[in-house]
């Protein structure tokens, strides 16, 4: 039996190779998007298997009864989790908060960790001209192609709120 050439072989191993990456790739890109968001299913898992499931929290709340890992899915992201462990520092629920019940609960006078310990931090954010404040804005799912925004004074409490197109909806005149 007649071995193949050198040449032959070369190609099959860098065949074999590429399948090798472009099926590594395909899992990691998949098993990405099982960890975007909690589900039931981790409801009793640690902290620690919370964090390796879906990452690092973008920042932690403290209640009394709880401890919270916000995992804020911006600045594209339409989502933001609020992960709620007990006082085993196991996962006793989980909600995502970008909705219109939070958003109507943001009034004047609040300040940001007030704001926080509702929506979670922005990841969109932009200040005002004449050093008027700044704006925080969230992505939320909504059929209309909306984003909630928070304008914030210089001293870091809520002047106003209100809906607008991001800048991915904004429609151009055409010429």
């Amino acid at each position: 039996m007649k071995s193949a050439p050198n040449s032959t072989r070369k190609v099959f191993a860098v065949r074999q190779n590429l399948s090798t990456v472009l099926i590594t790739g395909l899992l990691l890109l998949l098993s990405a998007c099982t960890s975007y968001n909690p589900n039931d299913r981790m409801l009793g898992n640690s902290r620690e298997q919370v964090i390796r499931t879906m990452g690092q929290p973008s920042t932690e709340l403290t209640h009394p009864e709880s401890r919270v890992m916000v995992y804020a899915r911006g600045p594209f992201g339409k989502h933001t989790y609020f992960v709620y462990l007990d006082r085993d520092d196991t996962m006793a629920r989980w909600t995502q908060v970008l909705d219109e019940k939070n958003f109507s609960r943001i009034m004047p006078g609040m300040t940001q960790d007030e704001i926080i310990a509702i929506l979670g931090p922005s990841k969109d954010t932009f200040g005002l001209a004449r050093q008027r404040g700044y704006v925080w804005n969230y992505r939320y799912v909504n059929p209309h192609c909306l984003w909630f925004q928070i304008e914030f004074t210089d001293e870091n409490t809520v002047r106003s709120t209100g809906y607008g197109k991001p800048p991915e909806c904004r429609t151009h005149p055409s010429f």
